[in-house]
């Protein structure tokens, strides 16, 4: 994980923390040793003004970490020079930085006119004179030496220099590195990964003691307004254990990771060898250790990690998959079926740590699954499922914008390649960096961010790219993805629908299970909360507010029970109203005027039950025993200034009664009611029975019947303006007819959002989800893995849509559509 901080933060901080420097040319002797950063400055005009106008470093020039640096590094405003300069960065204390500067003498060099508030002071320190300024409150200390000037805002770091009467010896890498970098750019930056990782606000526990990951690394900087790349070398001599000695002696692939992350991967890290025989034996000596290399994985030639819902999942992508799988099928504990695919719960759960450290760390391979020549091994069974819905549906993290935003300024083949969106970037902040930087990174937008590294090894060096860059604004639309699978304890016994959360304004999933355990699921597919109950929910949960405060609670019927839960699952009381001998219809809930004086209505048999925000029954409604059972929930409609309740009963017979329960409008002719509900279509009551004929109610009540010729287990639903049915495998929308596969199909439901209309229909035999418009045009990517009714919102408030489903028996999936 210091790798992914240190190569996918590194364009952000390191260039963000020379920002507005002034700096000219000096030779690397003059500076004291063991700097963080080295930045060698060859066209400071440039160099400024490329930090000046990039987006990226905009967004973060507020973080803690910078701030802090740039507050000292603002002495050294008026610096001017066209000559090369270094500039370098130390650490005197705990997470202090100091800097110094070497610069050729110039008259001109430190021209302070414009500044208002200054002093100016001479010290002498062992003989030596040394200029302290005083800037607008920032110090800055001064000495010349030979033809040049050093300039510093720590007087400690001027005197540990001044001691030291010869030339600091300089390390031969760093050296060999300042002397081979270009000119050509603006400034060249120099890091010893190997215990300067506190530039970077690592955490504690981060700064382990495993080696280096490499000895010093020369990064060329380019910037343009909506991209920071750093592109060099990093060097790591033979007799050092270096990370990118990890790779010394192989040969870069083309990455395939991408191709098998889910679109909504957060990050994707993929490292590739052309001999595993090569990379184990760099292994063996990367972590002292002797061990015979393993056969097992002599096929393998790219280790791949994909960064998903906050977990982590490991590839091996394989030339040759018999002898791996059958290792591993031998030592499988279990095993399912899932959308034709094989996943094994496995019995060694550390197989590949130990094969792989320290590619893969803290990695438990609890399942496995095979798909094409690559093993995916995963801690959670869901996060493979979400990895095969997504090969299924061609919805790979190699579509996605960023993805190609980053790889058209990387090399097509490379030893380690590293992507990130910005959820990557903040889940691997707040994992390892400081709390402080991890929330301005939180707190920062950097959604339209993409953030990559990639080393290529050769010839002993590391070629590495690294970037900041602007998405790209021609992302692909119309594009279909498994967001999450969450498997439950047991079977769903109820349909998956979203519920509004009060506190974030998005949406959350609710479903039941077939014991009877409710369960509340995040956005991220993390189960919130369950609650046991002792039956069976009735149709869907309603959403209400009974203290009209904000708060929103959950509300139903079960086979026996009227209930309200709030946030937590706790019961409202008094909702707990219990029925005896059941059978129950599902809730109806009526809030005539929109004030939240809700009438919550239960009908069991006969009985109508109709109780206000207190649970108390509502007096002056008089219909409470119909002469005949009710059958479903009875509806509310508005039409005009005038409100109409509407009851079926089972002995045909269609009541649309006032609000306080006496008949509103009579319906004399007898209606075999089919299983369907009555809606209000084009101001009419509408509804269908058993022969497929549509008999429709006019305020005045005046009734036409109009016959459809449908099957008796049709579907129906209509809105205001839109009528659809379903009969056997034939799609109508508005009149327009769509013939779909053969099958077993669901009701059809619509959805308006966003001033649009969805037409939902499941294939429950084939478990495939289609999606339509008003037009009876098939949404693109559709149809769609899934084995129940749908419920479709906009999770997570940004205008785009997710569905969620039934998925396996006892599983759910959600989908987002771009």
């Amino acid at each position: 994980m210091r790798l992914k901080v240190l190569f996918c933060l590194l364009p952000i901080f390191i260039a963000s923390c020379t920002k507005e420097v002034k700096t000219k040319d000096s030779l690397l002797e003059h500076l004291p040793p063991d700097p963080a950063l080295v930045v060698k400055i060859n066209n400071l005009t440039n160099f400024k003004s490329e930090l000046k106008n990039n987006s990226t470093l905009t967004a973060v020039k507020g973080f803690t970490t910078i701030k802090e640096v740039m507050d000292k590094i603002n002495g050294m405003e008026n610096l001017t020079t066209d000559k090369t300069c270094v500039l370098a960065l130390y650490e005197i204390g705990k997470d202090n930085y100091d800097y110094m500067l070497a610069a050729k003498k110039d008259p001109s060099l430190f021209n302070l006119d414009s500044v208002a508030n200054k002093t100016v002071e001479t010290l002498t320190y062992e003989g030596v004179s040394v200029i302290k300024y005083n800037l607008d409150g920032l110090e800055v200390f001064s000495f010349k030496k030979n033809d040049d000037i050093l300039m510093s805002s720590s007087m400690m770091l001027m005197e540990n220099l001044i001691r030291v009467s010869e030339e600091t010896p300089v390390d031969p890498t760093l050296e060999r590195l300042y002397q081979a970098s270009s000119l050509d750019k603006s400034a060249t930056l120099f890091i010893n990964p190997s215990g300067n990782t506190s530039l970077l606000s690592l955490k504690e526990q981060s700064k382990n003691n495993h080696p280096p990951f490499s000895s010093w690394v020369s990064l060329d900087f380019t910037a343009n307004s909506d991209e920071v790349g750093l592109s060099g070398v990093a060097m790591a001599p033979d007799s050092t254990k270096n990370f990118i000695n990890l790779f010394k002696g192989t040969t870069p692939l083309a990455n395939k990771t991408p191709s098998y992350a889910p679109l909504t991967s957060q990050a994707i890290l993929s490292y590739t060898f052309d001999d595993y025989q090569v990379f184990a034996k760099n292994q063996n000596t990367y972590l002292d250790r002797v061990k015979q290399t393993d056969s097992l994985f002599n096929t393998v030639e790219e280790v791949g990690v994909i960064y998903l819902n906050n977990e982590k999942v490991v590839l091996l992508k394989s030339y040759g998959t018999q002898s791996l799988y059958d290792y591993l099928d031998s030592r499988k504990t279990a095993s399912q079926n899932y959308q034709d695919s094989e996943i094994l719960e496995l019995e060694d759960t550390s197989l590949i740590e130990e094969g792989f450290t320290p590619l893969v760390t803290e990695f438990k391979s609890n399942y496995c699954t095979i798909i094409e020549n690559s093993f995916i091994f995963s801690e959670g069974k869901e996060a493979l499922q979400t990895i095969i819905s997504n090969h299924k549906s061609s919805s790979s993290f190699d579509s996605d914008q960023g993805y190609k935003t980053a790889k058209a300024s990387l090399a097509s083949e490379s030893s380690m390649l590293f992507i990130s969106k910005a959820s990557g970037i903040d889940f691997f902040a707040e994992q390892k960096l400081a709390p402080e930087i991890s929330e301005d990174i939180d707190e920062d937008d950097l959604n339209e961010q993409v953030f990559a590294s990639q080393m290529v090894m050769d010839n002993g060096f590391g070629h590495f790219n690294i970037l900041a860059s602007k998405i790209e604004k021609n992302q692909e639309r119309n594009t279909v993805s498994p967001l999450f699978t969450l498997e439950l304890n047991t079977d769903l016994a109820t349909d998956p629908q979203f519920v509004k959360n009060h506190r974030t304004k998005q949406q959350e999933i609710v479903v039941q299970d077939q014991n009877n355990v409710l369960y509340l699921i995040s956005t991220d597919g993390k189960v919130l909360w369950t609650k046991q109950l002792e039956g069976r929910i009735q149709g869907e949960i309603q959403q209400v507010d009974i203290y009209k405060n904000g708060k929103l609670q959950l509300a139903f019927t079960t086979n026996d029970q009227f209930l309200v839960l709030d946030r937590n699952g706790d019961e409202v009381p008094p909702f707990n109203i219990e029925f005896e001998g059941g059978n129950l219809n599902p809730l109806a809930v009526f809030d005539y005027d929109g004030s939240r004086n809700y009438r919550f209505v239960v009908t069991q048999g006969s009985k109508v039950h109709m109780y206000n925000n207190q649970a108390k029954i509502v007096r002056g409604f008089t219909f409470t025993d119909a002469p005949s059972n009710i059958l479903g929930a009875p509806k509310h409609f508005r039409v005009g200034n005038k409100d109409y309740l509407v009851f079926k009963q089972d002995n045909s017979t269609l009541r649309i009664l006032h609000r306080v329960g006496s008949d509103r409008i009579k319906v004399a002719e007898k209606i075999d009611f089919s299983n369907n509900e009555v809606f209000l279509y084009k101001n009419k009551f509408s509804v269908t029975n058993k022969a497929g004929v549509l008999h429709q109610i006019d305020t005045n009540g005046n009734l036409v019947a109009t016959n459809f010729n449908l099957n008796p287990d049709h579907g129906f639903y209509a809105t205001s303006n839109t009528l659809v049915f379903m009969d056997d495998n034939v799609l109508s929308i508005k009149g327009r007819k769509v013939e779909l596969e053969l099958g077993v199909y669901s009701k059809p439901e619509i959805f308006y959002i966003y001033d649009k209309i969805y037409v939902a229909v499941t294939d429950i035999q084939n478990h495939q989800i289609y999606l339509f418009d008003s037009q009876a045009e098939s949404i693109p990517n559709f149809p769609l893995f899934g084995s129940s009714l749908i419920d479709l919102t906009d999770m997570d408030n940004d205008r785009k849509l997710e569905l969620v489903a039934k998925d396996q028996d006892n599983s759910l999936i959600v989908y987002k559509i771009n």
